[in-house]
């Protein structure tokens, strides 16, 4: 399969010799083992063409479209044709739902020992892709509650996206790192609660040692499709905002011993009245809880809280959580973050609301691929071209914030922005194309040992 490529490869004549290009002491040949992981079941054409389109993203810093990468750069690294990029993304016999468990894989690998202990996180969430034409697949008139374009309709495609948050060591804190994990477009046959539900049943099985894994949502999942999800797993729960006007319970009395059927649940609850807001503020509201009963989760008991802009008046929200602040481990002292790294006794309570604020990476990721990795910029009209090109798009934009961690060389872009290390990533790859193609087209064979060693030198920084 796809580790056999290198080798048949050497045998056909192409712009680049492939023990230069794929060698591992270089940058490509890096990433080369690094994707390889990805495309392991893939058939060895198919495995190659989407590796050099993942190459192509990273070094021109974009994906404007197939047509754009394949004449600015695929078509002076290899002899495929632009055809075999189209047809890797739109016709192979390939599954890009994958890669959401590689890169599951390899984002738990990044978990230190002494944080094994801590709390996972899977935020869900959707986005969507304005489009003008309407010849591309399953594109239809979407609802845009942002109103973007100065309507609130838009022609384009939905996209449903999962996200993991594992935590690391940063500066002698605990950070959680933000890895998307892959997209799946809406279609009008399946809702995006099942699309979600999906995606966390695909997941799932990666998880079996974690304690705790946390669905993070807001309140358009926040139904019964994703949260009997919950319920299938020993380990999984779901802190998520919520209607304003969803119906909740008091807890039902406890038996009196007299005749008839005890009541499942107490009275009817409001947010307005029945909860005691905090007297100051926790973090940036008046806030105030108990523990509930809810259409929603059933005959399961929840810990519902109500936020509010004002101790009076003022805007309320309501969160619900299946996860109790005791049944919770984790070390709030060493967040790296307020308000968690300063909950005392008195802020316990608090901390499934607390979390709820790392949902926020989400929506920093869909700006980040949008402004700067050209998520929106795809031209490939059939759904699963569009869906592969996505997710090729997206497991680049993931490998920026895995590979600091799992390569030492790389080790000083921790933390850094994942733009700025595409910039320094984008350098050496073309750096080291450069190298090649002038090591390749050297025609006297007696002088070109010195002349590659003085190449290897200006251009990948090897002292001879």
């Amino acid at each position: 399969m796809y580790n056999k490529f290198a080798h048949k490869n050497t045998r056909k004549k192409g712009p680049h010799t492939t023990t230069l290009l794929y060698n591992d002491k270089h940058i490509i040949g890096r990433l080369f083992r690094y994707f390889s992981v990805y495309f392991s079941t893939f058939a060895a054409p198919t495995a190659e063409s989407l590796f050099l389109l993942v190459l192509a993203i990273l070094a021109m810093e974009s994906a404007d479209s197939i047509r754009s990468l394949y004449r600015h750069f695929l078509s002076g690294i290899t002899a495929k044709s632009l055809n075999a990029f189209y047809y890797a993304c739109s016709y192979a016999k390939v599954d890009c739902s994958v890669f959401m468990n590689v890169t599951t894989k390899l984002a738990l690998r990044l978990i230190p020992a002494d944080l094994g202990s801590q709390p996972l996180f899977l935020c869900i969430d959707d986005t969507m892709v304005s489009k003008f034409g309407k010849k591309f697949e399953d594109v239809s008139k979407l609802f845009d509650h942002a109103a973007h374009n100065g309507s609130n309709y838009l022609n384009g495609h939905c996209f449903v996206s999962l996200m993991l948050c594992v935590p690391v060591w940063s500066r002698d804190r605990i950070s959680y790192l933000a890895i998307p994990l892959g997209y799946r477009m809406w279609q009008k046959k399946e809702s995006k609660l099942e699309l979600a539900s999906a995606m966390v049943r695909h997941v799932m099985p990666a998880f079996p040692a974690q304690k705790n894994i946390i669905i993070l949502c807001d309140s358009w999942y926040v139904k019964q499709n994703l949260v009997s999800v919950v319920d299938e797993y020993e380990n999984l729960d779901l802190i998520g905002n919520a209607r304003a006007d969803s119906v909740i319970y008091d807890l039902a009395s406890l038996p009196t011993g007299k005749k008839g059927r005890p009541a499942k649940h107490g009275r009817r609850l409001s947010i307005d009245s029945d909860f005691i807001l905090s007297d100051e503020k926790v973090g940036d509201y008046y806030t105030g809880y108990r523990r509930v009963l809810t259409n929603i989760f059933g005959t399961r008991e929840v810990m519902a809280y109500v936020t509010s802009t004002g101790k009076e008046n003022g805007t309320r929200r309501l969160f619900f959580s299946t996860i109790f602040p005791t049944q919770l481990q984790i070390f709030c002292a060493w967040q790296e973050k307020a308000p968690l790294n300063q909950t005392g006794s008195g802020w316990m309570p608090y901390i499934p609301l607390f979390l709820y604020s790392l949902r926020w990476n989400i929506e920093v990721s869909y700006y980040e691929q949008k402004s700067f990795w050209s998520l929106c910029a795809y031209m490939v009209r059939s759904r699963k071209g569009i869906e592969m090109l996505v997710n090729l798009i997206n497991i680049s934009y993931c490998a920026m914030k895995l590979l600091p961690y799992m390569e030492e060389t790389l080790s000083q872009y921790k933390g850094c922005s994942v733009q700025e290390f595409r910039f320094a990533l984008s350098e050496q790859i073309r750096r080291q194309i450069f190298y090649v193609n002038l090591a390749q087209n050297i025609e006297t064979h007696i002088k070109s040992k010195l002349v590659i060693k003085v190449l290897e030198y200006l251009c990948l920084g090897k002292m001879a």
